[in-house]
Formats: structure tokens, C-alpha cells, sequence
């Protein structure tokens, strides 16, 4: 076997994956610093200022639609959010998995539709966890953009699994497992109710593939010819 010594040592990404998962690794940075106080600011608090400028406020949106006001700085969170996280953990787990599921999709979507999704994903997660008036806690993180790829993701296994004598049903093992896990931990820990915006990105990206994959149309067609 020969070895192609000309190979990156690793696989090529799209650059939007990169577009999207850069902002995040320079917000962790800037934050780092921050807490470090070589900056001369002051090391605390510098996560909950960048939550308290970035994440979506569910009580401020319901006020906004209730009154009918729509400041910029509101509706712009909506499309912020995903870039700040709440640990540097989550933030290790959001550009990871952003990375290899960003990989994927991209090789088989255009570069506006992996930012349509994401986009998208983040911002009706958004909408629908404020509309629950149950809710208080603020949104942040990539996690909801990143179900949306997710859905995308299982967009695509759903399409190749038709026909082949497999059910379509097993595209969507992986969001069954996300979805219980999650469940699970927010029985036993008490994770706060974040999962309800994942699955609203999830489904979000999935429908939202059917419009910006350029095979979606004729997919959907093709079904519906069937039934």
C-alpha cells in the first residue's frame, strides 16, 4: 500500500464549519484571558458579562412580543447566542461536535444552507424555548445550532436508507439517544430544561433540509407521488 505522504495530517473541513466554530474558540479565548487579569480587567465575572450581553432572556422576549417592541439588541441574540457558552467544557463539546458534524453535512450542503441551518436551528429554538411560559432560564450555547445539524445529519441518512431495505426509522437512533440521555440527566441532576431547545433545533434542521438540500424537493416530491 502506497502512502500519500502529501496528505494533511488532518481531514479538510469546509471552510463554514471553520466560519462557525472560530468565533467560538475566540470568545473562549477572550474569556480565558479575561479571567486570567493580564488584561487589567477584572478576572470575575467575565463569563456573566459575555451571558448577560449574548444569551437570550426568555422573559424579555415574551415582554418584546407582548408589547411589540423589537429592539435590535433583542432580536440579535437571537443569532448571537450560539457564541458564548457556559463553561469551557461546553464550549470543548459544542466546537467538537460542530467540527465532525459540521464535516458531514457540509460535504453534502451548500455553504449557505450548513449556515441556514445552523442559523435557523438556533434562532426558532430560541423562539419556541421563550414562548414556554414556564421557562426562566436564559439560552446560550452552541447546542440548539448544533441539533440542527443533527437533524440535518439524519436528513441525510433518512434519504439513503430509502431504498434499500432498511427502515428509514434508524436515521433518527442517534437523536433518540441524545434526547433520552438528556432526559435522564435532567430527571436525576436537574439540568434545566435547555434539551426542549435542542430537540425544537433538531426538528428545525431536519424539516429546514428539505428546502436547502438541492435534492430535498425532489426527495419530498417522490414520496408524496408515492402516497
Amino acid at each position: 500500500m502506497k502512502t500519500d505522504h502529501n496528505a494533511p495530517p488532518l481531514n479538510p473541513l469546509p471552510w463554514v464549519v471553520w466560519a462557525l466554530a472560530l468565533p467560538i474558540i475566540a470568545m473562549e479565548a477572550v474569556l480565558a484571558l479575561r479571567e486570567t487579569g493580564l488584561t487589567g480587567e477584572g478576572a470575575i465575572g467575565a463569563r456573566v458579562e459575555a451571558l448577560q450581553a449574548f444569551a437570550v432572556s426568555p422573559e424579555v422576549m415574551r415582554w418584546m412580543y407582548e408589547n411589540g417592541v423589537w429592539p435590535l439588541d433583542g432580536l440579535m441574540r437571537l443569532l448571537t447566542y450560539p457564541f458564548v457558552q457556559g463553561s469551557t467544557t461546553q464550549a470543548v463539546f459544542v466546537v467538537v461536535i460542530l467540527l465532525a458534524l459540521g464535516k458531514t453535512v457540509g460535504e453534502q450542503f451548500r455553504w449557505w444552507a450548513v449556515l441556514a441551518v445552523f442559523f435557523a436551528s438556533s434562532a426558532v429554538a430560541a423562539v419556541g424555548f421563550s414562548a414556554l411560559p414556564f421557562i426562566e432560564a436564559p439560552l446560550y450555547g452552541g447546542y440548539p445550532g448544533n441539533y440542527g445539524l443533527i437533524g440535518a445529519f439524519t436528513w441525510l441518512m433518512w434519504t439513503r436508507l430509502q431504498g434499500t431495505g432498511s427502515t428509514q426509522y434508524r436515521a433518527f437512533t442517534m437523536i433518540g439517544f441524545l434526547m433520552g440521555a438528556q432526559l435522564l440527566f435532567a430527571l436525576a441532576f436537574g439540568t434545566g430544561p435547555w434539551w426542549i431547545a435542542e430537540l425544537i433545533g433538531f426538528a428545525t434542521g431536519f424539516g429546514l433540509s428539505f428546502a436547502v438540500n438541492p435534492k430535498g424537493w425532489a426527495h419530498l416530491m417522490a414520496r408524496l407521488r408515492q402516497r
